[in-house]
């Protein structure tokens, strides 16, 4: 029987948080990295890098749409036919829709076809931020209630031009939009397959709960396509826990300090209740009641603090006492990734 601590040494290493590898492998193994905030996303990257990663050099290759959960990930270009493949480049707008059933929808059919391919004619040149094509709708004469659909603040028009295949987000901080190269998508039961063989390659060992919460879809689902794969699996602590090829008997032991970015895989990959990096009583110091996933302080493989770097200062908030010398490990786990002109220690 295998124990907990090997399961997380092995998830350690599936996620390449100690098996460092390129960039384009990171992305692919984990399914891209959610990034509704770039900073999380290119620190999630380069703590997983054995190479150096730059802020000027982080996108080449990426791309940034909505993917997994509805969430906005970073992921490799040449993955698009792998997430990107619902109502590939189709411009028409008649029929129901999320978006378009809302009774504050105020965009016809017409009208959103319309401003659609007024924005794909902006997009031709280059990159355009949101408000820069907002003016050029406005003056194409979208209306402010039209404006109000089209660049709805949870992804709208926009959103659907971006899941259609049309566009994407530019790999930068600033909310920008650049034009989609042409593809062939993969049809769903491939992608969805090719998921979940990635899930339990890089994220094994995992429960089916465990996959089922991270792609969130049903365990019955989860479990159909499982009988595609070859899975292998074994117990520990009464659970079944799946993985595909060979499970390493020799891996890295635990870090003594990791600081995971926001919204880190090896948070949101597994069911939070039940991943055993996060004791139960800090759950809700990292994932709070908001729906932000804070960068956690993973410290001898237990998350027992967050932490926030900003302008050369950073701020650690443990939610446990710790000794001096974790401290000072953590100290020095930051000054080998950041410039630090000042740092503190607080407790919640």
């Amino acid at each position: 029987m295998q124990n907990i601590d090997y399961i997380k040494a092995l998830r350690l290493y599936g996620q390449h948080l100690t098996n460092k590898t390129d960039k384009r492998t990171v992305v692919r193994d984990l399914n891209g990295l959610q990034s509704q905030f770039m900073s999380n996303a290119f620190h999630g990257l380069r703590i997983r890098c054995n190479e150096v990663v730059t802020e000027a050099d982080f996108g080449g290759g990426l791309v940034k749409n909505w993917t997994l959960r509805g969430t906005v990930h970073v992921f490799a270009k040449e993955d698009l036919p792998l997430f990107i493949r619902e109502n590939y480049r189709l411009l028409d707008f008649i029929l129901p829709t999320w978006w378009n059933s809302r009774p504050c929808w105020n965009l016809t059919p017409e009208r959103q076809k319309y401003f659609s391919e007024v924005i794909l004619e902006a997009l031709k040149d280059y990159p355009k931020s949101r408000e820069a094509l907002k003016e050029i709708c406005r003056k194409n004469g979208m209306t402010e209630a039209e404006e109000g659909s089209m660049f709805d603040p949870w992804g709208g028009g926009i959103r659907e031009l971006c899941q259609r295949g049309f566009i994407n987000y530019t790999v930068k901080e600033e909310k920008e939009f650049e034009l989609t190269p042409e593809y062939v998508p993969m049809s769903n039961s491939e992608a969805e397959t090719e998921l979940l063989r990635r899930y339990f390659t890089n994220f094994s060992p995992a429960s089916v709960k465990n996959a089922a919460y991270y792609f969130g879809v049903s365990q019955t689902k989860i479990k159909a396509l499982m009988k595609t794969l070859p899975v292998e699996s074994f117990s520990a602590d009464g659970v079944e826990f799946y993985h595909i090829g060979a499970l390493p008997s020799d891996v890295p032991e635990i870090p003594k300090c990791i600081l995971l970015s926001g919204f880190d895989q090896l948070m949101l990959g597994y069911k939070k209740e039940e991943n055993p990096f996060l004791p139960k009583e800090n759950l809700r110091g990292i994932f709070n009641l908001s729906g932000i996933v804070m960068p956690a302080i993973l410290l001898n493989g237990r998350v027992l603090g967050k932490w926030k770097y900003k302008n050369g200062k950073i701020i650690f908030e443990l939610f446990e006492t710790v000794s001096e010398s974790d401290k000072k490990t953590v100290s020095e786990t930051a000054s080998q990734l950041f410039e630090i002109k000042k740092e503190s220690f607080l407790s919640l």
